[in-house]
């Protein structure tokens, strides 16, 4: 086992979670969720700084895979989906959610100049980017059938599963707020 190939392996696994929490608290953050030990404005900053960590962990999973020699994967098939010859399916599913994320950085990154109703829009494409790379990681992983990274990935989903009935609920809970109703969502 190479050392690349190694890294390749680990910074896939962790950039899997840093997505898992990034998403997490993107959706706590929108729902305005807080509390008195975490304020809005702990989970806002949280949230920026662990997206900035998972985007060096993804970048330091696909500089890797480039420069192991297990399987020769080119730079193209890393950012044009579905371009690759090794597992082209799954490894193009990996392409796409890093297209994702980056357009996700580059509109953050130019917030001021592009407007907060297309930042908005492109942010969307984050519901799109965790289940491309959640299922990359299941169909292209060397260590997709190990019970560890299942374990992980049924983790990761059970996180997300949680996070978005969070904001489907708390979605209710407002409008039956707005109207007069007890609906709050818990910790507001």
């Amino acid at each position: 086992m190479s050392a690349t190939w190694m890294l390749t392996r680990a910074t896939g696994a962790v950039s899997l979670l840093l997505l898992t929490a990034t998403f997490a608290l993107g959706i706590a953050d929108v729902s305005r969720w807080r509390s008195r030990r975490w304020p809005r404005f702990a989970i806002d900053a949280l949230h920026r700084n662990v997206a900035l960590l998972s985007v060096a962990f993804v970048a330091m999973h696909v500089l890797t895979t480039l420069l192991d020699r297990f399987v020769s994967i080119g730079v193209l098939a890393a950012f044009v989906p579905f371009s690759g010859s090794y597992r082209p399916f799954w490894l193009g599913l990996g392409a796409l959610a890093l297209d994702l994320l980056l357009a996700l950085i580059a509109t953050s990154a130019l917030r001021r100049h592009v407007g907060a109703r297309a930042w908005r829009a492109v942010h969307w494409a984050a519901y799109a980017c965790w289940p491309l790379a959640l299922l990359h990681a299941l169909g292209t992983g060397s260590d997709a059938a190990r019970p560890w990274l299942q374990g992980l990935a049924i983790g990761c989903l059970a996180v997300m599963a949680g996070a978005v009935a969070t904001r489907v609920a708390g979605r209710g809970g407002r409008k039956q707020a707005a109207r007069g109703g007890r609906g709050e969502v818990l910790a507001r």
